[in-house]
């Protein structure tokens, strides 16, 4: 009786802590945008934020969930995920050196910020504010 007790004990619980791993991290990365769809929205009036990585890189799902999360809240805004994993030429077209790399063009599509690595939202807010999105 007791080991049933124990082993429905240790059930839960494992089921429990599973549950808040994936509610803590199973939210959805930023959709992929094909290269070639993300670069006609340049120069179209408005600031775009491209976000290069790859699906497989930690940091870039760490950038992709904060980005998913802001376009949520703000669908009015160009974010575009682009998968240099999947589209080696987009890497050498932007001349990304590591990723995740975030790429910030303004509304005449003049490339006016560049970062490599995770931005902090406190940052990523001011550059937002910064570059009128």
């Amino acid at each position: 009786m007791k080991k049933n007790m124990i082993f429905a004990m240790l059930l839960t619980l494992s089921f429990t802590l599973g549950l808040e791993a994936t509610q803590m991290h199973g939210r959805p990365m930023l959709a992929q945008t094909p290269y070639a769809q993300a670069k006609i929205l340049l120069g179209k009036g408005k600031p775009v934020f491209f976000e290069v990585g790859s699906d497989t890189c930690r940091s870039c799902r760490k950038m992709g969930k904060k980005l998913y999360t802001l376009t949520e809240a703000h669908p009015e805004y160009l974010i575009r995920f682009i998968n240099v994993k999947e589209e080696r030429e987009a890497a050498t077209d932007m001349k990304i050196m590591m990723i995740p790399t975030q790429i910030i063009f303004d509304a005449n599509g003049k490339e006016v910020y560049r970062h490599v690595g995770v931005l902090e939202d406190n940052i990523l807010h001011g550059l937002l504010k910064k570059y009128g999105f």
